[in-house]
Order: C-alpha cells, then structure tokens, then sequence
C-alpha cells in the first residue's frame, strides 16, 4: 500500500468571507443587559441566587473569579451580558476555546458568523475563509512580539482596529543579531507570513464595526484577562495557507501560564464553566495541579475553598453530582465537564440551564440592591 505524506496545505483555494452564507448576524442575537431575564424553576432560582452571593463573597476577600466558556455563549448573543460581568468586577479571568474567538472576531469585524459544516466540508470549503484565519494569525503573531497571549493579542487588534507590522528586514536583522532570544521564532513566524501572504509593514488598518459584539474586545478594554485554550487542528484557522502551529501553541501556551495566575488566586474563588464541556475540565485541571505543586514545594497550602458551577443543557447523565462521582458502570461517570470538576476540591454544582439564561439571570442577581 502506498504511504502518503502530508498534505500541503499552501495549494487551499480560500475564499473572501463575503462570498458565505453567515447563519448568524450579531445585531439579531445580542441581548441587551438591561431586558428581563428568562423565569427558570425555582430551584435553578435558588442555585443561582447562591451563586451570586458566592461571587460578592470572592470578590470582598479578592479571590478569583473565573468564567470559562465556550464558543455558544458567544453565538447566543451574551457579548453585552459579559460586559457588564466585567465593568461591575465580578469577573476577574475570562477563559474559552478557539471557536469562542473566531466567532467573536467574525462578529466583530463581519457583524456576521456560522455556516453549515455539513454543506461547505463536502464542497470543500468549511473554514476556508481568507479574512478569519489571515487577521487572527497576525493578530497573534504580531502581538507574540510583546509577549502578549492569544486572547490579549486578538482583543487588542479589535480594539485598536488592526496592528503595526516591523519590515522584514528589521525582522531578520533581530533573528541573526540574537538567535537565542526568547523572541527568535515569533520573529521568525511573522516574518515567513509577510513573504508569503504579501503584508506590508507598518499600519495595517482593519476596522471592526461591532465591538460590542465582542467578548474579546470588552476584555481588552476593561483590562480583564482573557486566556485561549485551542487546539492544532481545532479550528478553521487551520484551513488557510497562513496557518502556523508554532503561532496557535505560543499563543496558547502564554495564555495557559496565565490562567494559572488566576488558579493561583482561586482560594475561596468561584468557577463558572458555561457550555465548555472538553476545553474548561481538561484545562482546570490541569492548571490547578501546576499551582498546588508549586503552592506544595514552597510550603504553602493547596488551592481550598472554592465553588464551581457548571452549567450545560445536558443532564447531568440523570445523576445527582451533589451526591458525588458515580460509579464507572453509570454512563454519567464518562461526563467529562461534569466529572472532572467534581475532583477538584471545594463544592461543585451542577445545572442543567441554557447557557445565555443563566448569564443573564446572573447577572440581574448581582445587580439587585
């Protein structure tokens, strides 16, 4: 049998974003903040009440306070309702996956994002859009310049309404002058992206019309952290000839380091993963066993007392997570975004909720005198 070698990925014919069909405008989902939330039975009521009242008792001790989404949060229009989490200090760090952010910057640069998988993968251009995965790639390249992370570098370039680019050869002079600098192959990254996609140096102007529509942006501009947790291969950033590996892991590495500061001050903190059923688990748990080995070897006590709520439209398995881990013969047992936050110490509640619905009734809580 024949054996194949890679694809090359340099032959992908891309495609302008105006020429798909967005199933999703940004101005038709937004939800305003000041509208009334959704009624939900009492006992979700009644949990979110004490979530609330979780936050405000983090937030006075100055503990952490985590929300980790995924990309629906987004897409069901909670932009507005996550602003007002941050400018009111309730949300201290931001987390989400790669989907989260290229909706976010399709919505904010396009006003448009979604389309069908099952239709553009079998025409062979699912993800295939020039725009998304060229500007989120220099985006991260050129902010991996000033060390900055995926999420911080993404919000910056919304806000700022593009990004300013070296010349090529103030690039390779920096390259040949410290080949071992911790910068070398962030220069080396952008500076193969400029000779392949054609940038020019200096200004690169982009005007993105709905800010509000982004998480990304509210983030930046309130000066919350935002870390991006994605995966090689995840996301259709990956289907464009720009596409850097070696750009997508040095973002996502800074951004696990710093979600680790924010683990770092989860004692008697609140978690909220929202709709994240893979990223949120596999990262927290992760990132919480770097800080208490860390806490460990200097002597200090591991990360105690903090609350998680978990929400998903899932349920549960059918079993009661306060009642602990089930066994490995009950099919609810395999529920990662439920199992593994079960594991990591403090109190962790499961609820069964839409996921804008319970930002927005969230909200309204903490907003009450």
């Amino acid at each position: 049998m024949k054996k194949r070698g890679p694809i090359d990925l340099s032959r992908l014919r891309v495609l302008p974003l105006a020429e798909r069909e967005s199933l999703t405008q940004a101005d038709e989902i937004l939800i305003s903040p000041d509208s009334r939330p959704a009624k939900l039975p009492s006992h979700l009521t009644e949990r979110i009440v004490e979530c609330a009242s979780s936050i405000r008792s983090a937030r006075q001790r100055d503990a952490s306070v985590i929300l980790i989404y995924g990309a629906h949060l987004l897409r069901n229009g909670a932009a507005r309702l996550v602003e007002q989490l941050l400018s009111n200090d309730w949300v201290t760090h931001l987390a989400t996956n790669g989907a989260g952010t290229i909706h976010d910057w399709e919505y904010a640069w396009f006003g448009a994002s979604t389309e069908s998988v099952r239709m553009n993968v079998a025409q062979g251009q699912f993800g295939t859009w020039d725009e998304t995965a060229s500007n989120i790639h220099m985006a991260l390249m050129v902010g991996a310049l000033e060390g900055l992370g995926y999420g911080q570098a993404l919000g910056r370039f919304i806000c700022e309404d593009g990004a300013t680019m070296p010349t090529t050869d103030e690039l390779l002079e920096a390259i040949v002058r410290h080949p071992e600098d911790r910068w070398t192959s962030a220069r080396a990254d952008l500076l193969r992206a400029m000779r392949q996609q054609a940038w020019s140096p200096g200004r690169f102007r982009l005007e993105h019309r709905w800010k509000h529509a982004s998480i990304l942006a509210h983030a930046w501009r309130h000066q919350v952290p935002l870390t991006v947790h994605p995966g090689i291969g995840y996301d259709i950033i990956s289907n464009h000839p720009v596409f850097s590996g070696s750009t997508i892991g040095r973002a996502g590495e800074t951004d696990f380091k710093l979600f680790g500061g924010a683990v770092e001050d989860l004692d008697g903190g609140v978690v909220l993963s929202i709709g994240s059923a893979i990223m949120g688990p596999q990262v927290f748990e992760k990132s919480l066993s770097c800080v208490n080995n860390l806490r460990l070897q200097d002597g200090r006590e591991i990360v105690r007392g903090l609350k998680t709520y978990v929400v998903d439209l899932q349920d549960g398995g059918g079993w009661n997570w306060a009642d602990g881990e089930p066994p490995k013969t009950n099919p609810a047992y395999y529920l990662r975004f439920c199992k593994s936050y079960s594991r990591m110490g403090g109190k962790m509640h499961y609820l069964q909720c839409d996921n804008t619905t319970f930002v927005h009734n969230l909200l309204h809580q903490l907003a009450a005198p």
